[in-house]
């Protein structure tokens, strides 16, 4: 591991500095903006869908989001008897929207080839009065590809609620989207307001349904934006979204225990230019809304560390 990060960092812009991180066929790049993956390739192909060079990162490509996922309902919330407000990110829908990170600087902790570390304080504000440390680390193996680890330990003197998810948009190959196959297994979806994407209960995945993608099948023209539970896990307890394309060409990614929920969205869009490029796969550690139903929080205790992971491969 260098001791030196600065000098592996290739270039200073909009986004921050820019770490390449290179193992075998893999190739990421990280930039220390929200700890932001800006890029995974396999021999070249893009797995994930890029931002512009220049500008503000696009729609949470790439994210990190905490110290919530997904949406507060009015940016308002209860916790130990305090009412807090968050600013309204999401102003059309009136939704405080994924989380306060994807936006602050962090500074590399340690670097090398094939792994970097990056930190940020989130210090206590109105409306998320709770300090705490976020380490984010990225890895690629030549094998299994990209594996990311958010930590975060509660600073402050009380507890603190927290959730997590990345918020990557997948591509499985050059073809249209709706001609992707994707293969999931989750039996419960979480039901929203139209209008706000809020929740309003859940119902059962069963065969057949819409939403029923335990076998490989194509998306077509279904919209997706939903959050789902009780997903299927492999032996070592962990949930895996695949997405193929015609010309054998994919994606997957993979999550551990602590990600109870799983959002996939199609990425639809009013621009023609980003109309369903990517589908969003976010594995998350509570459900959106959750700092109003509590729903799946995690309460982080004075001192206290959670950690959650993900990885994403193709070929």
């Amino acid at each position: 591991m260098s001791s030196a990060p600065e000098t592996t960092a290739l270039v200073s812009r909009d986004r921050g500095d820019l770490f390449a991180l290179v193992a075998g066929p893999f190739r990421a790049e990280v930039s220390t903006v929200g700890a932001t993956l800006e890029s995974l390739s396999v021999d070249g192909r893009d797995l994930v869908l890029r931002s512009p060079a220049d500008g503000p990162m696009l729609f949470f490509r790439g994210a990190i989001v905490a110290p919530w996922p997904n949406r507060i309902g009015d940016g308002a919330y209860t916790w130990d008897g305090e009412e807090l407000q968050t600013p309204l990110s999401e102003p059309e829908r009136g939704n405080a929207l994924h989380g306060l990170v994807s936006f602050l600087p962090f500074a590399p902790a340690s670097v090398a080839e094939d792994e970097v570390v990056l930190r940020t304080e989130l210090f206590p504000s109105p409306g998320y009065p709770f300090h705490l440390l976020l380490t984010v680390t990225y890895r690629v193996d030549a094998e299994s590809g990209l594996t990311t680890t958010v930590t975060a330990r509660n600073l402050g003197g009380r507890d603190a609620p927290y959730g997590v998810c990345p918020h990557p948009y997948l591509v499985a190959g050059p073809e249209p989207l709706e001609q992707w196959s994707l293969r999931t297994e989750a039996r419960t979806v979480l039901t929203v307001t139209e209008d706000r994407l809020l929740p309003t209960g859940t119902a059962p995945v069963g065969a057949g349904d819409p939403f029923d993608f335990s076998s490989p099948r194509e998306i077509g023209d279904l919209f997706i934006d939903h959050a789902f539970t009780d997903l299927g896990r492999d032996a070592q307890d962990r949930l895996t979204v695949t997405v193929t394309a015609p010309g054998g060409t994919g994606v997957e990614l993979s999550a551990g225990p602590e990600c109870t929920w799983l959002q996939i969205h199609t990425g639809d869009r009013p621009e023609p230019e980003h109309h369903r490029k990517g589908l969003a796969v976010e594995p998350m550690t509570c459900p959106p809304d959750a700092f109003r139903s509590g729903t799946d929080v995690v309460r982080l205790a004075p001192g206290g560390e959670h950690a959650a992971s993900w990885a994403l491969r193709g070929w």
